[in-house]
């Protein structure tokens, strides 16, 4: 009983990526590259997410615009990153997703 307890009042990482499956999100691998993907499932052994419909994609900033931007992106199929690889995790809106096709 106490660890039911103490897991529902300290949500773990798991429990924050649970939250994304069904959704859009853009996983940074290092500051030139990353996926982009609906994330399928959420593992825990070993830990990181499956993306389906997913791209790779390339990521470039310049001095008039230091937020990365998709430069090019090459389709994928289905996806598996470890969460040792993932640097940053950003959700996309639906509304993105199309406007970008």
């Amino acid at each position: 009983m106490w660890s039911c307890a103490m897991d529902s009042a300290n949500p773990t990482v798991f429990h924050m990526l649970e939250r994304l499956v069904g959704k859009r999100v853009l996983a940074v691998i290092n500051r030139d590259f990353g996926y982009e993907g609906r994330v399928a499932v959420v593992s825990h052994e070993p830990p990181g997410i499956w993306l389906t419909e997913s791209e790779a994609v390339i990521l470039r900033s310049t001095v008039v615009s230091p937020i990365p931007q998709i430069v090019n992106r090459e389709p994928k199929g289905e996806t598996f990153l470890h969460l040792d690889a993932i640097q940053r995790l950003e959700t996309s809106s639906e509304g993105k997703a199309s406007a970008r096709r």
